[in-house]
């Protein structure tokens, strides 16, 4: 198979955007704790966190949801649960792209019970004609098509993370 990018979002639009989600955040909280999902939202936390002129703190958790190796059963198993305590912090999870709502919604409701002062979900891209489960973003960075989109911390097959743009991949036999 051949693989083919084209770019949807360009790297100067993502990195416009990403500071604009900076100074709303900046203007909204005295300091926050990131919580980056595992793999994907590395890049997109990193550039967030640098832009940010508030106190910020960040930890990590790992989560996949398992079925047949084709499709998510809609289980979501923690693989890396918090390292410190989010009781009483302004808590703000930062996700790569939100489609069905399942991680999401399942991870929101985990940290929640957490005690976290307040609790936001963010994500750089949101493919809305993908949802199955209802996830309210507080803030998001672009909304896209449903398209299999790589970048800025996307993959496939574990390619294409480094990408400085959103591009959408195209696989045709050579």
């Amino acid at each position: 198979m051949k693989e083919t990018i084209s770019v949807l979002i360009s790297k100067e639009d993502v990195e416009k955007r990403i500071g604009e989600m900076a100074a709303e955040i900046d203007a909204k909280y005295e300091s926050v704790h990131l919580i980056g999902i595992l793999k994907g939202s590395v890049f997109f936390l990193c550039e967030l966190a640098e832009r940010l002129t508030i106190p910020v703190t960040m930890d990590f958790i790992s989560v996949s949801s398992y079925g047949d190796g084709t499709s998510s059963s809609g289980i979501v198993k923690f693989n890396k649960d918090l390292d410190d305590s989010i009781e009483g912090k302004n808590v703000i999870v930062v996700e790569d792209i939100l489609d069905s709502g399942r991680t999401l919604s399942y991870v929101k409701s985990v940290l929640e019970g957490k005690g976290p002062a307040n609790l936001s979900i963010i994500t750089l891209l949101d493919k809305p004609e993908r949802r199955v489960v209802p996830v309210e973003l507080d803030m998001t960075g672009f909304v896209i098509p449903d398209e299999f989109v790589v970048g800025y911390g996307l993959d496939y097959a574990q390619k294409y993370r480094n990408l400085p743009y959103i591009g959408v991949l195209s696989l045709t036999e050579e």
